[in-house]
C-alpha cells in the first residue's frame, strides 16, 4: 500500500515539475552506490588531530630503511671498504706455500735425499699499491655518493606520495562538509514541508543533492584509502608526515652539491681511478720467494741445509694489457658522456618545476578568488531562499557549485605545494 502510494505521488512529481526527473534520478542512484560502498568498505581510520604526525625528514628515513637501495648501498660500501683493506696490505695476492721432495733411486742414489720448503709473496708493482689505494678511495666515495643520489630520488617518491594524500584528505574534508551543509538544508526543508511553506517535490530534491553528496564522499573516501595504503607501504607509517615548509628559491643554476651531480663527478674519478690501475698493472704481480733446502748426499753423510731467495717478474706487454685498458678507456668516456647527460637533465628539470610553480601559484590564487565569490553568492542565495524570495533549485545549483569551486581550490593548493616540493626535489634538498 505505502509502495503504490509512493509511486503515485512520485507520477504525480514528475507531471506537474518535470524539473525534478534528474534529481530523482541521480538521488536513486547515488543512495544505491552509497549503500554498496556503506556494505563493502569498512570505516576508514581518521587521524586524530591530536596525533603526532612525523617530519618528513623522519619518513623519508623510514623509507629508506625499507628500501632495497639501503641494502644495496651497505652492499657497496662494504665492497669498497675491502679493496681498501687489501690496497692497504703489502702483499698484492695471498701467498702461496710450496713444497717439494725428492729421493734418490737405485744402488748409486741410495739414502740420498733432499726436502725443500718455500714461500711464495705475492708484491705489488712500483706504483701499483699507491694508485690501488688510490682506486679503492674512488670506489668509497663513489658508493658514499650513491646513497645520496638514492636518498634523494626516494624523497621525490615520498614527497609525491605526501603530496597526492594532503590533497585527498583536503577534499575529503570538503566533501564531508557539504554533506552536513547538505544534511542540514535538508532537514530545514522538511520541517518547512510540514509547515506548509514548500512543497514535497522540494524536499525529494533536497534529499536527492543529499544523497549525491554522500556517494561524493564515499568515492573520496576510497581514494583516500587507496593513497593511505601506498604511504604505508612506502613508509611503514600509519600517519601522513607533516607537510614540508617552503624554501627560498635560489638561483636558477644549478647547484654542484646536488647528489646526482656529485655522483656523476664520482663515477668519472672512479673510471679515471680504474683505467690509471689498469695502466699500472701491465700482468701478472711478481712473486717473491723465501726457501728452505735440506739435502743429504747419501747414506751415512752429514745433511747439509741452505736457505734461497727467488724472484719471479712476469713480463708484461702491452699487447696483452690493452684490452683491459681499452676496458677502462671506454668506462671513462661513458662516465663523462652520463656527467654531461645528467647535468642537461637536471638542468631542464629545475626550469620545468620553477615554471610549474610560477603556474600553480597562479592558479591557486584565482581559484581561492573563484571559490570565496561563489561561496558569497551561495550565502546571499541561502539567505534569500530562507526569507522565500528565491526557489530552491537556484540555491541547490549554487551550493553545488560553491562545493565545486571548493574542492577546485583545495586541489590546487595541494597542487601548489606538491609544485614546490618538486623544486625542492629538483634542486637536489632533502629535509
Amino acid at each position: 500500500m505505502r509502495r503504490a502510494l509512493l509511486s503515485s505521488c512520485i507520477r504525480t512529481l514528475v507531471k506537474t515539475h518535470p524539473w525534478l526527473v534528474p534529481w530523482l534520478v541521480g538521488g536513486t542512484l547515488a543512495a544505491s552506490a552509497l549503500a554498496c560502498a556503506a556494505q563493502a568498505q569498512p570505516v576508514l581510520p581518521a587521524v586524530s588531530p591530536a596525533a603526532t604526525r612525523p617530519s618528513l625528514a623522519q619518513a623519508i628515513a623510514a623509507a629508506w630503511q625499507r628500501s632495497i637501495e639501503a641494502t644495496q648501498s651497505q652492499g657497496q660500501q662494504r665492497q669498497a671498504q675491502a679493496d681498501q683493506t687489501v690496497a692497504s696490505s703489502w702483499l698484492a695476492a695471498p701467498p702461496a706455500l710450496q713444497a717439494s721432495q725428492r729421493q734418490g733411486r737405485g744402488s748409486a742414489a741410495e739414502g740420498q735425499r733432499e726436502t725443500e720448503l718455500g714461500v711464495a709473496l705475492p708484491v705489488w708493482r712500483i706504483g701499483a699499491r699507491a694508485t690501488a689505494g688510490q682506486a679503492a678511495q674512488a670506489e668509497l666515495e663513489w658508493a658514499q655518493a650513491a646513497e645520496s643520489a638514492a636518498r634523494l630520488r626516494l624523497a621525490g617518491q615520498v614527497r609525491e606520495t605526501q603530496g597526492q594524500l594532503a590533497g585527498l584528505e583536503s577534499e575529503h574534508r570538503l566533501a564531508a562538509l557539504q554533506n552536513q551543509l547538505l544534511q542540514r538544508l535538508a532537514e530545514d526543508v522538511d520541517r518547512r514541508v510540514k509547515a506548509g511553506d514548500l512543497a514535497p517535490a522540494d524536499a525529494m530534491a533536497t534529499r536527492a543533492e543529499w544523497l549525491a553528496s554522500q556517494a561524493q564522499e564515499a568515492e573520496v573516501q576510497q581514494k583516500l584509502r587507496a593513497q593511505q595504503a601506498q604511504w604505508q607501504w612506502l613508509t611503514g607509517l600509519a600517519i601522513p608526515a607533516e607537510p614540508e615548509p617552503p624554501r627560498a628559491a635560489s638561483g636558477f643554476d644549478l647547484d654542484e652539491a646536488h647528489p646526482e651531480l656529485q655522483l656523476a663527478a664520482r663515477a668519472v674519478e672512479r673510471a679515471q681511478r680504474k683505467l690509471s690501475l689498469a695502466q699500472v698493472q701491465r700482468g701478472d704481480n711478481p712473486e717473491l720467494g723465501v726457501h728452505l733446502r735440506q739435502e743429504r748426499p747419501g747414506q751415512g753423510m752429514p745433511t747439509q741445509s741452505s736457505v734461497g731467495v727467488s724472484l719471479r717478474l712476469p713480463f708484461g706487454t702491452d699487447t696483452h694489457a690493452q684490452p683491459r685498458i681499452a676496458a677502462a678507456l671506454t668506462e671513462v668516456d661513458l662516465a663523462l658522456t652520463q656527467q654531461q647527460r645528467i647535468r642537461d637533465r637536471l638542468a631542464a628539470e629545475l626550469q620545468l618545476a620553477r615554471t610549474q610553480l610560477q603556474a600553480a601559484e597562479s592558479q591557486a590564487q584565482l581559484e581561492a578568488q573563484r571559490a570565496m565569490l561563489l561561496r558569497e553568492r551561495a550565502g546571499h542565495i541561502e539567505k534569500a531562499f530562507k526569507a522565500g524570495e528565491s526557489p530552491l533549485p537556484e540555491l541547490l545549483r549554487a551550493l553545488g557549485a560553491a562545493a565545486q569551486a571548493e574542492a577546485a581550490s583545495e586541489r590546487q593548493q595541494a597542487h601548489l605545494r606538491l609544485a614546490q616540493a618538486r623544486l625542492q626535489q629538483a634542486q637536489g634538498l632533502l629535509p
